[in-house]
């Protein structure tokens, strides 16, 4: 889907605002820090999403002082005009409508609009914990194939069952609570595995891609590699089993895919820990390039560019290097210092205060 026009209705910092975003090339977005550029790509990913890319909880980007926010997006998907809207709320359920038809659940948006995010925050995809590399794997997954996103639901439904009974356990086995645990221990297992595989199998296409975008980003090639650690050994439902003690004392799950890590070295070293902020800015960025180039692959069409003043963080001759391999198709990038030397915006607007001019 590419967007035409968008709506913002009490969204962050916006009360009215509506954007045409250029259709098929770069649309520059300027600012100084504090008016809204980010908030205009976070209207965007959230209609993808459902979620912020920021982290943000929901009330969060509803206006101060409103019970609910409206982003409205117009696009066109196949030769057809497709409408999405979402209304999030401070409190109660958050509404979708498709061609102003409202969906069952909201999250029966996904898959009508998809974006790719880059942000300076990336640089916590190989420097920071494990909770972000699984999530890039997921948000990729789930941009693959809606079924994932539903695996992935299913698998957090189940650990925050299986976490409840184990502290309602209070560290005693009783023969009620292991009924109940080998029920939580069997879904745990299928699905578990099942994600770890999805996971696994994904880290394999997307080595060759980001070793590729490394070295076109880094300007030298060097070795990049990939590999999906789960946090097991041999059939799940026998690690749970041997872990139940533990779980118990610490009414806690230790093992299972919320306990799985994506290695990423360089060198044969571990970025995290050996590589340069510089290399492993690189990294970040080699990581979102190949799983943009796999969504086009498999999709038949390329995401949406969400660039959130990710010039501001890179040297020159990094910013060179990311401008000459950014992917075609709609983009908008946000900057407070205007565009990037070597891009070639189609469009440049300006955001002050909660307002876009032009």
């Amino acid at each position: 889907m590419r967007i035409r026009q968008l709506w913002l209705t009490d969204f962050r910092n916006y009360r009215q605002a509506e954007l045409r975003p250029d259709a098929d090339g770069l649309t520059v977005v300027v600012g100084a820090n504090g008016q809204g550029k980010t908030n205009l790509l976070e209207a965007v990913a959230y209609l993808a999403t459902l979620e912020s890319f920021r982290g943000a909880p929901t009330e969060a980007m509803v206006r101060a002082g409103e019970e609910a926010a409206v982003v409205r997006a117009e696009g066109e998907r196949g030769g057809l005009t497709v409408l999405l809207e979402t209304e999030i709320r401070v409190t109660g359920r958050n509404r979708a409508l498709v061609n102003r038809q409202p969906l069952r659940r909201a999250r029966d948006l996904l898959g009508a609009l998809r974006v790719t995010v880059f942000s300076p925050e990336d640089l916590a995809l190989v420097q920071g914990p494990p909770a972000g590399r699984r999530s890039l794997l997921d948000g990729a997954l789930a941009s693959l194939h809606l079924r994932y996103d539903a695996l992935r639901g299913d698998v957090e439904r189940v650990l925050r069952q299986r976490a409840a009974l184990l502290r309602q356990a209070g560290g005693r086995l009783s023969s009620e609570v292991t009924s109940t645990l080998d029920v939580w221990d069997a879904k745990l297992a299928e699905l578990g595995t099942a994600l770890a595989d999805a996971r696994a199998a994904l880290v394999g296409d997307l080595e060759p891609a980001v070793a590729k975008a490394y070295e076109a980003v880094a300007g030298e090639p060097a070795a990049v590699s990939l590999s999906y650690r789960r946090s097991w050994a041999g059939p799940l439902a026998e690690a749970l089993s041997a872990a139940r003690p533990d779980d118990l004392r610490r009414a806690a799950t230790t093992v299972g895919p919320h306990r799985d890590e994506l290695e990423i070295t360089l060198a044969d070293m571990p970025a995290r820990t050996h590589a340069s902020q510089g290399e492993q800015r690189s990294l970040a960025l080699a990581l979102r390039l190949a799983v943009h180039a796999l969504v086009t692959e498999r999709i038949g069409e390329p995401p949406v560019l969400l660039l959130d003043d990710v010039f501001s963080e890179l040297d020159p001759r990094r910013s060179e290097a990311l401008v000459g391999t950014l992917p075609t198709g709609q983009s908008l990038l946000t900057t407070a210092t205007g565009a990037p030397a070597g891009t070639n915006p189609a469009l440049v607007l300006h955001v002050e205060g909660g307002r876009i001019l032009s």
